[in-house]
């Protein structure tokens, strides 16, 4: 009883705490960033973390084995994840500007809010592990297809993004060359402008604005590559893990399950990801692209097929493996 109680009060924490930080996050994007609201955030994420840890641990102790047997353990784990990232970043980079939080703390808050809000309370309940899911596999293989998906979804979303800035700057290009024929037209306009300075003001704040988009694009691509790296690799672990797992428990390293189909697929387009890094004639932009659709494809792969109820992994309602 005093575990469950327990675990009621540090689910509840960690919630609370990351809602502040999310608000936290977006009253810096809305008005001016403030150090030390960004020093807040950096030490609510660490908070979350560890209450997080102890919920997770908390629940390993009583259930007697690792918390990754049903939709809502691997949420709560996923939003672990997203944190654990958010804390990497943070010690690699100092005390410099992170991208990378602005990704990793509304994830964080969405999946540990559809964990404890969205799903019935039943679900919550920690169950006894059916034979196939009890194996020292369980831990080695849901924990690294977790890691990864937490990884490729923030390189995605920062795909994602990069596309949209890429893009309106693209806009923005057309509309000032629309502008610049328009004013060519008007030279007599131009002549006055000239004369009063307001060109050399306006083209020097727009060289500014450019070399600032110039850097957070630069930034978005950095640290997009980066995770995206990190969650391909936990992938490939993950796949080979449960491969092994699989000739253990059914005979067979591969069954082209849904569940292992949609892992291949995943696994795929983010190698052709890797493939596009490496060619420069493909970088940027397409780059971007294949992750932006990987993002899709790891939703479906994560949480569609379960959804569905079919195949060799579906154990139960909602139950990952």
């Amino acid at each position: 009883m005093i575990f469950v109680t327990l675990e009621h009060i540090l689910t509840h924490i960690s919630f609370s705490i990351i809602l502040m930080v999310f608000t936290i996050h977006l009253m810096t994007l809305l008005f001016h960033e403030n150090i030390g609201l960004c020093d807040s955030s950096e030490k609510g994420m660490i908070a979350t973390f560890f209450s997080i840890t102890g919920l997770l641990v908390i629940r390993w102790i009583y259930s007697g084995h690792f918390p990754l047997s049903n939709l809502y353990e691997s949420l709560i784990f996923l939003s672990w994840s997203f944190s654990i990232i958010h804390i990497i970043s943070k010690i690699k980079i100092g005390n410099r500007k992170n991208d990378l939080s602005t990704i990793t703390a509304p994830s964080a808050i969405f999946m540990q809010g559809f964990a404890t809000s969205g799903l019935l309370t039943e679900m919550h309940q920690s169950a006894i592990l059916v034979p196939a899911l009890q194996s020292q596999w369980l831990m080695m293989h849901v924990s690294m297809m977790l890691l990864s998906y937490a990884a490729l979804l923030c390189g995605s979303l920062l795909s994602v993004a990069l596309l949209v800035i890429t893009f309106r700057k693209s806009i923005d290009i057309f509309c000032k060359g629309n502008y610049l024929l328009i004013k060519s037209v008007l030279f007599s306009e131009i002549k006055y402008l000239n004369e009063k300075g307001g060109v050399f003001k306006n083209t020097s704040f727009l060289s500014f604005r450019n070399y600032y988009k110039y850097q957070l694009t630069r930034r978005l691509d950095y640290w997009s590559f980066r995770t995206i790296s990190l969650g391909f690799t936990f992938l490939t672990i993950g796949i080979l893990s449960g491969a092994v797992w699989a000739n253990d428990t059914w005979g067979s390293y591969w069954n082209w399950d849904p569940k292992e189909t949609w892992a291949f697929i995943t696994w795929t387009i983010f190698a052709i990801y890797s493939h596009t890094r490496t060619n420069k004639n493909l970088q940027d932009m397409n780059s971007a692209l294949v992750a932006s659709i990987g993002f899709l494809i790891i939703w479906i792969c994560y949480f569609g097929i379960n959804l569905l109820g079919i195949g060799l992994h579906s154990y139960g309602s909602f139950t990952l493996t």
